[in-house]
């Protein structure tokens, strides 16, 4: 039962028995998926000694993403999310366990690394939608907004804990272990889904079977001018400003000669994505202003971590990269969930996912060609400059429209709020 009373706005959404049980669980587990992450990063470094390397593997984990992100959305849309989250977080254990297994056995090659990171990828499709859609089950419409952004405080604020662990544990106990380790962690997360009380959730209507649920998706953002810039600006910023476990890899080893510096930078952009997280879980509604902002802030500190004169100034200049990440990101989630009809939250969350994660296989490996043909600072500043870029431009279609819009029945109230909202009016409570 929930409880009268939210502890802060910032953490409104915990109140709710169910969702302390699902973020704390998530957050251990989260923290075990980094540390699988950093180590499999630094093991095909050590392996090849190549950051396009690395990128493949990205490649490789996020290209199923890309090709079945949005139609896996429109399957969460028609389901139980809790239990395809159930099914999915298992197979992920699966798969961290035969890492570690196969690791212990010395039997583990590059190819397979491969092999297994498309397997996490196919799962992970599948596995984003349903829970990302389940979180929004766990409250009140709304705080719909709260729960998104402290999902995301979760998801980035566990970088604060696994790639360091990760840095720590790698030499002593070896990537095999860390993988284990990873694996045992997501009971942490499928306890919670069990045990929690199912008959205070708050359900979303599924979608009807048949019709056109993916091009209903497409349709749905590009005839909103507002929505459709942002989704732009999101991919392209996704696609060339997130791959930090290459080029800080590269930077780390290159630039300062450290390895273990990749884990302590990878920590400190999850502390400041943690900030950015819970910054825009704090605010009742969130405007484009809010998400082009950050996004600047993530351009000018990425540009400034490239060119890092010491190690503490990268360590130091980390934290607003994540913060002006993870706002960014939180942003993007809830302007679209603010505007979007409960039956097809799946499959904008999907989409979402497509144009951040999905776009990885594109930016990654370039990032890592870059990071080795060109130089280890490029890697991570050329994204920066596309960032602010794009923001930039974004923020002008955005200024500039002045017509206006002509919301849909099925999201005309929605609509309304996010267009006071962006105009700076007082929005109704």
């Amino acid at each position: 039962m929930s409880s009268p009373r939210a502890p802060s706005k910032m953490f409104r959404s915990l109140r709710h028995r169910n969702a302390r049980l699902f973020f704390f669980g998530l957050l251990v587990s989260t923290i075990g998926t980094w540390m699988q992450m950093t180590a499999m990063s630094l093991l095909v470094y050590e392996l090849t000694g190549s950051a396009t390397s690395v990128g493949v593997t990205f490649l490789c984990q996020f290209l199923p993403m890309l090709l079945l992100g949005v139609w896996a959305g429109a399957v969460t849309d028609r389901h139980d999310k809790r239990r395809i989250a159930l099914l999915t977080q298992t197979l992920l254990a699966v798969q961290a366990a035969s890492l570690g297994v196969l690791y212990l056995l010395d039997v583990l090659t590059l190819p397979i690394v491969y092999l297994l990171a498309v397997v996490l990828g196919i799962v992970t499709a599948f596995d984003n939608p349903a829970r990302r859609g389940f979180v929004i089950e766990l409250v009140e419409p709304h705080e719909i907004t709260n729960a998104l952004s402290l999902n995301t405080a979760v998801m980035t604020g566990s970088r604060i804990f696994g790639p360091a662990i990760a840095a720590a544990l790698k030499g002593p106990l070896g990537a095999g272990w860390l993988f284990i380790i990873n694996a045992v962690t997501f009971a942490a997360i499928l306890w919670p889904l069990l045990a929690m009380d199912r008959e205070t959730l708050h359900p979303a209507a599924r979608a009807v079977r048949g019709g056109t649920p993916v091009r209903d998706a497409l349709r749905f953002i590009t005839r909103d001018r507002r929505l459709l810039v942002v989704f732009v600006v999101f991919t392209l910023v996704g696609m060339f400003a997130f791959n930090y476990p290459v080029s800080l890899l590269k930077i780390s080893v290159a630039r300062f000669g450290s390895e273990s510096l990749f884990g302590i930078l990878l920590a400190a952009t999850g502390l400041g994505a943690m900030v950015g997280s819970l910054i825009t879980g704090a605010r009742q509604r969130i405007t484009t202003w809010w998400f082009f902002g950050n996004g600047a802030v993530l351009g000018l500190s990425g540009l400034a971590l490239a060119w890092a004169p010491t190690n503490w100034a990268a360590v130091l200049l980390a934290i607003p990269v994540g913060v002006g990440g993870a706002a960014f990101v939180a942003g993007q989630n809830a302007i679209v969930q603010q505007e979007s009809p409960p039956d097809m939250r799946g499959r904008l969350l999907a989409l979402g996912a497509v144009a951040f994660l999905g776009t990885t296989p594109i930016g990654a490996p370039l990032t890592g060609w870059i990071a080795d043909h060109v130089g280890a600072e490029w890697s991570l500043a050329y994204g920066s400059i596309l960032t602010l870029v794009a923001v930039s431009v974004g923020f002008l279609l955005r200024w500039r429209s002045t017509r206006p819009q002509v919301p849909t029945d099925h999201h005309h109230a929605a609509a309304m709020v996010v267009d006071h909202a962006d105009s700076g009016g007082v929005v109704p409570q």
